[in-house]
């Protein structure tokens, strides 16, 4: 748009005297539309209709002074942007603190003068056109970063799909059970969260990225030889032994990726800490490292309920599956034991959501 085509800026002016009105608009009109209001009350249903870019205000002012318009634009987050000038006889030092303090960018004394008016107005109305320029700028920066987040996220989440397709398609046997250990892991955080618990980790965002990882639990498994992973029968204490290098290997592959993240580093923390210890136990008698207690991640904890569970209830080469009842039997009797009593606490309490998340995912 040319300097010819730019619209001319609005000047809404509002004072109580028609004289006043005349001069001011007669002073005004060659640079600017100009808009009059005798009243508060007036001024204010022209602005709700359409905002001037700048409001000259008288402030003496039968049944609305000046004061209170000024308070009632700055109150509006739609109105709070236009500068308001104060027109005014007042000359005390405290009827311009006041002016100031309600809201105005500025004072011109009456009897006005002309190239006082002009200028000021003009002054003020390329302050507002400067930050309305940088107002609009930022609002685009904040959409293209909105943008470029997302794209980061779906390229996160495209990463771990295919690293999460990776390790099912190593391990053919589990079908669905990434998908139903990662809502049963969503769904103990989220109870916990909600009964007050572990608030120094969890919270929204951390639930989110807890969910998010769960599925990555068993990604070292992509280490573990074919003959020993996809062996039907059970393993020999050699092959056991093989079989728990997972853990350690998992989180080795993590690590690996979360260095290259470098600021982006804590998305797998949490997948870091369930690919290393979800096979702790709450007695410290499981692996890698025999953590006990609470010195085992939150994340572990919950994912260690989880995928016991859903190993019980699932059919495999080995065994057929198990009922829900008998399942959340083995995991209570293994409270205090092999799991966190408050997280096996948080199964039976979310055990009709469990069920029906393993009817939604069931394998076929």
């Amino acid at each position: 748009m040319s300097l010819a085509d730019k619209p001319l800026p609005t000047v809404l002016v509002v004072d109580d005297a028609p004289a006043n009105l005349s001069l001011l608009a007669g002073l005004l009109q060659a640079d600017h539309r100009v808009k009059l209001a005798a009243s508060g009350a007036k001024a204010l249903e022209l602005v709700r209709r359409a905002r001037p870019d700048l409001v000259l205000l008288d402030i003496m002012m039968p049944e609305m002074d000046g004061y209170e318009v000024c308070q009632r634009l700055k109150a509006d987050p739609a109105t709070r942007a236009i500068p308001v000038l104060f027109l005014t006889a007042m000359t005390q030092t405290e009827d311009e603190a006041r002016g100031f303090q309600v809201g105005a960018a500025d004072f011109i004394q009456k009897p006005i003068n002309p190239i006082v008016l002009q200028a000021r107005v003009r002054t003020h109305l390329q302050v507002k056109a400067y930050e309305d320029e940088l107002r609009d700028r930022n609002a685009w920066l904040q959409t293209e970063l909105a943008q470029r987040l997302e794209q980061v996220d779906l390229l996160r989440e495209a990463t771990l799909h295919v690293m999460i397709s990776f390790a099912e398609f190593r391990d053919e046997a589990t079908g669905h059970h990434v998908r139903r250990t990662q809502e049963y892991v969503r769904t103990l955080a989220q109870w916990l969260f909600d009964q007050g618990r572990h608030l120094d980790v969890l919270n929204p965002e951390a639930i989110d990225h807890i969910a998010r990882s769960a599925p990555l639990h068993d990604i070292g498994k992509v280490a573990t030889p074919d003959h020993i992973l996809l062996k039907p029968g059970r393993h020999t204490p050699e092959e056991q032994a093989i079989m728990r290098q997972h853990a350690m290997q998992g989180w080795e592959m993590l690590r690996r990726a979360s260095d290259r993240m470098a600021g982006d580093a804590h998305y797998l923390r949490h997948a870091m800490d369930i690919a290393r210890w979800h096979h702790e136990k709450w007695d410290g008698s499981g692996y890698p490292e025999g953590l006990a207690g609470e010195q085992i991640p939150l994340s572990a904890r919950l994912m260690a309920v989880a995928d016991v569970y859903d190993a019980l209830i699932s059919a495999r080469p080995y065994k057929p599956p198990m009922p829900h009842d008998q399942a959340l039997k083995i995991l209570r009797d293994g409270a205090g034991a092999h799991f966190d009593p408050g997280v096996v606490e948080a199964l039976e309490a979310c055990l009709p959501q469990f069920v029906q998340i393993a009817q939604t995912w069931r394998d076929h």
